[in-house]
């Protein structure tokens, strides 16, 4: 199928001249993934299938079931589907500047390594949930189907979703036998620490954040070829259905997991791996109902004028990178028992608030810098990598 060429641009695009949608979903999104992985910092508790306190006060509950239907296993596959569409972005300035697509691959493999480099180190230094390496890999060996035609993307996408729910399956069942303890997040030693980082991402990221990754990475390269989030409004119907119908299939997919991980429901053992399945699969959906939905919203924005939330939004979607890595950089700070120590005495609750602060701090830190031009440091870096001094 062939792809339809933006105006020629060599290298990355300037920040003045990108596209809003998906800068909007990129900051928005970047909340989703603070509220994900905060609660990951504490310890002390028996924890459920999404690592939620289980013996939790009634507001650490509330707020544990919220992020279970709305947060948790969503936030994942829509930052991989605008993982998927930036790529087939990026492959149209290279075409539009005149390369070839063996010469397009390479720039996009050497992106793609150098992001699995990045997810090594944040590994090494900051977090074992890394997902930038699972990105990486999964850029690097599928790449090619940026060139594939539609029915080659979907049946790959499709195949995704069942190799999805086998490995779901698998850690499912690990989850269950496995003797319960506390992450690398809250050991005490760093030294320690860093090890079971390290052995936990080299083990989860080939396996089970790949096989997260591959459908919404797909979906993302089939929705990038009708330009879905640059051009909404030749497409809000179909948008509109996606919001929808993805909306209420992770809602309705993710309550069996809310009730089990809250304590409310304690069913058997098969049954509880079968919702934590469910949970991770109808996940994939919400991540593409809130993608759609902010194509929609910025589609309206450009119309009348972004105000100034929107710009600050997407200014810490252009500084997604950067804003990503302060989190875990904050997180160690904070709840890490040999930094702020928090991590041993406070609540689920607490870390979605310090969550939130750390995001809208990250918010703040890209709107003051943006619009000036100025790339994120992690951005400018990778950029360098990638593209060399051009």
């Amino acid at each position: 199928m062939s792809i339809a060429p933006p105006a020629p641009v060599q290298g990355a695009t300037p920040i003045t001249r990108r596209a809003l949608a998906p800068d909007l979903a990129r900051g928005l999104m970047l909340l989703l993934i603070a509220l994900a992985h905060a609660h990951m910092y504490l310890s002390g508790h028996e924890t459920g299938f999404r690592g939620y306190a289980l013996d939790g006060g009634a507001l650490d509950r509330l707020v544990a079931g919220a992020q279970i239907l709305l947060v948790d296993g969503r936030a994942l596959p829509m930052f991989a589907a605008l993982f998927g569409y930036g790529l087939v972005q990026l492959a149209n300035r290279q075409f539009a500047a005149g390369a070839s697509w063996p010469q397009a691959r390479k720039v996009l493999r050497r992106r793609s390594l150098w992001l699995l480099a990045f997810g090594f180190c944040h590994a090494l230094l900051l977090f074992f949930g890394d997902i930038l390496g699972a990105y990486g890999l999964v850029g690097l060996v599928l790449a090619g189907f940026i060139r594939r035609e539609d029915r080659a993307v979907l049946s790959a996408a499709v195949a995704g979703l069942v190799l999805h729910v086998v490995v779901l399956f698998g850690f499912g069942l690990l989850t269950i036998s496995a003797p319960k303890g506390d992450t690398p997040a809250a050991m005490a030693d760093p030294v320690e620490a860093t090890v079971m980082r390290l052995i936990g991402w080299s083990g989860m990221t080939p396996t089970y954040f790949a096989a997260s990754v591959v459908p919404a990475f797909l979906f993302g390269i089939w929705a990038a070829r009708r330009r879905l989030l640059e051009d909404s409004a030749s497409h809000r119907d179909l948008l509109g259905r996606v919001a929808v119908v993805g909306a209420g299939l992770a809602v309705v997919g993710g309550a069996p997991l809310m009730l089990i991980d809250t304590g409310v429901w304690v069913p058997a053992d098969l049954v509880a791996v079968s919702a934590y399945a469910l949970h991770s699969v109808t996940g994939i959906a919400g991540g593409l109902a809130y993608a759609a939905i902010v194509a929609l919203v910025a589609g309206r924005s450009r119309r009348s004028r972004p105000g100034p939330v929107v710009k600050a939004l997407a200014a810490c979607g252009q500084w997604s990178l950067t804003c990503y890595l302060l989190q875990s950089v904050i997180f160690v700070a904070v709840f890490a028992p040999y930094a702020g120590g928090l991590g041993t005495r406070v609540g689920d609750a607490a870390a979605s608030g310090i969550a939130v602060l750390t995001w809208l701090a990250t918010v703040v830190l890209a709107a003051l810098s943006a619009p000036r031009g100025r790339r994120g440091p992690a951005e400018a870096v990778l950029r360098r990598l990638t593209y060399g001094r051009r």
